[in-house]
């Protein structure tokens, strides 16, 4: 049973999100404020979080900060409609997805299973191979951690598919649009800086130089790919 913790200080939308997601067979956790979010986030293994970024006592971008810092559990974070400066600050501090309000429960479960079936934990899907292994880059899949020249790197679960997808799929180019389907899934309505950001903090945490990368590279007017 997948569990999943809602953070948001409105009582009524966490109701009827806890009470949808558990018609589904989810198991909801609840948080009505970011220092409550943040200590469930700690004595608790979640498959993902639904994180209100207005949140009392501590704002949700700070939440997913914290929790980045010991837990790359799937975050999904809620913003004010058309607020981009949110949802932008939401991808900058680890966040994988946002959805703003008002948002149509339907698509916020569509999103939360997408990530589950992503991340492997509600129904795990065995892997042929156990490592992938690229130059100084070496990827365990069974275990999703990421080594770079042998030192351990905390990649968030968006990071990470990013970077086998890449890695899986060297030399060839890829625009942003079919990067957010193919990592974010077909039911994402997320724009296209989604994969710019996420790219920008997987170069920083997996190159020498992310201004001038020796993996991840840019194909100026089209995408990225790996090399």
């Amino acid at each position: 049973m997948p569990a999943i913790l809602v953070v948001d200080d409105e009582k009524s939308i966490v109701k009827g999100i806890k009470f949808s997601l558990e018609q589904d067979g989810m198991q909801v956790d609840v948080a009505y404020d970011g220092e409550e979010a943040l200590q469930l986030a700690r004595e608790n293994k979640y498959d993902a979080i639904i994180l209100d970024v207005m949140l009392p006592k501590l704002e949700g971008t700070e939440v997913c900060q914290q929790i980045r810092e010991f837990s790359a559990v799937p975050v999904v974070m809620v913003t004010a409609k058309d607020d981009d400066m949110d949802k932008i600050m939401g991808l900058e501090y680890g966040a994988d997805d946002y959805i703003t309000k008002p948002f149509n429960i339907l698509e916020l479960k569509a999103r939360i299973k997408a990530i589950l079936r992503r991340s492997a934990l509600a129904k795990p899907i065995p892997r042929k191979a156990e490592k992938l292994t690229l130059r100084d880059i070496s990827i365990d899949l069974h275990a999703r951690r990421v080594f770079v020249r042998e030192k351990e790197i905390n990649l968030t679960a968006r990071e990470f598919d990013l970077l086998e997808f890449f890695m899986n799929n060297i030399g060839r180019v890829f625009e942003r649009e079919e990067l957010l389907t193919q990592i974010w899934g077909v039911e994402n309505t997320g724009d296209v800086r989604t994969v710019d950001v996420h790219v920008r903090r997987l170069r920083e945490k997996i190159e020498d130089n992310p201004s001038d990368p020796k993996y991840i590279s840019t194909k100026w007017g089209v995408g990225y790919y790996f090399r």
